[in-house]
């Protein structure tokens, strides 16, 4: 594996890790069709335990195969799969080396009622992303919870753990629960504030929702509206994002969300390319359809992330 200098200067930016860390990120990052690139196209299934499995895979029943997505993965020349560990563990040996792998080790679901206080419990540990060969792990927070400093102090123990066997560290940041509205769970000054906690926290790879232009809290308005920061555009919202992940040094993707129209997920991926993203980690827009489909959907979205089209 070459790697490149675009690749090099990413490294560049986690001064503090180990050759062990920053290998599984290069092999991230060198990895499929945008390796080298500084661009990620992640796939990530876990909706299956966060949604249950027949809202998650009916629609396509080929999905609730783990060596399906496996294969999808590895067939639309992704950087990364991403995954609870049952579904990982269905296919470690099969696909062992094929593709960089994310152990998910906390999750929640659907038949939890915690609204002020949403949580996740933990379901895997470092020693098992170790045994299956995953590169690294991923953990979500829900910056807003009641229940936001247990989680917090969960991710710093696994976080430290992680690093001293050279794994990498991937957060996903999604601010919900206490007096947060709905509409703030995607403000732009909650979204920044997410991202940035998730890099505070150690993340090598934040992964964050596309932020909406509305501000959530009276203090943060005052100072968006007085330094003019832009938003009008989601391009804008996403270099801001970049800026508040230490002005561009961590790798931040952004989540494709619930099911969508084509245009629109690759209006997003456009979005991404034009503010200055890393790429975006996209689930349920790509194993909820068919698995033609799907690879179409996908090559379309890497070839706005290569610039080979706009």
């Amino acid at each position: 594996m070459k790697m490149t200098a675009r690749v090099r200067r990413i490294l560049s930016c986690y001064e503090a890790d180990n050759p062990g860390t920053k290998a599984n990120l290069a092999r991230m990052l060198m990895q499929g069709r945008l390796g080298g690139t500084g661009k990620m196209v992640i796939l990530p299934v876990d909706q299956g335990l966060e949604h249950g499995p027949a809202r998650s895979f009916a629609v396509n029943p080929d999905a609730y195969d783990p060596h399906y997505l496996f294969q999808l993965a590895i067939d639309a020349g992704l950087n990364a799969y991403a995954a609870p560990l049952g579904p990982l563990e269905a296919g470690a040996d099969t696909f062992a080396g094929q593709i960089p792998l994310i152990l998910k080790v906390n999750s929640s679901n659907s038949l939890a009622r915690d609204k002020e206080a949403p949580d996740q419990g933990i379901t895997a540990s470092v020693a098992d992303a170790l045994r299956i060969g995953a590169g690294a792990i991923g953990f979500t927070i829900y910056p807003g919870s009641d229940y936001q400093f247990e989680m917090i102090e969960e991710i710093q123990e696994m976080t430290e753990e992680a690093k001293s066997y050279g794994l990498a560290v991937v957060i996903w940041s999604y601010p919900r629960g206490g007096n947060l509205s709905k509409d703030g769970e995607t403000a732009l000054d909650i979204d920044g504030y997410a991202a940035y906690t998730a890099a505070t926290l150690g993340a090598h790879i934040v992964k964050v929702k596309l932020p909406t232009d509305h501000l959530e809290q009276d203090e943060a308005r005052k100072v968006y509206e007085k330094a003019d920061i832009p938003r009008a555009t989601l391009a804008e919202r996403v270099r801001h994002i970049m800026q508040c992940t230490f002005n561009g040094r961590r790798i931040v993707v952004f989540s494709g969300g619930a099911s969508k129209g084509e245009n629109a997920v690759y209006d997003d991926a456009r979005a991404i390319r034009d503010g200055g993203g890393n790429g975006s980690i996209i689930g349920r827009n790509s194993f909820q359809r068919s698995r033609e489909d799907a690879l179409a959907l996908l090559d379309r979205i890497v070839r706005i992330y290569k610039g080979q089209e706009d």
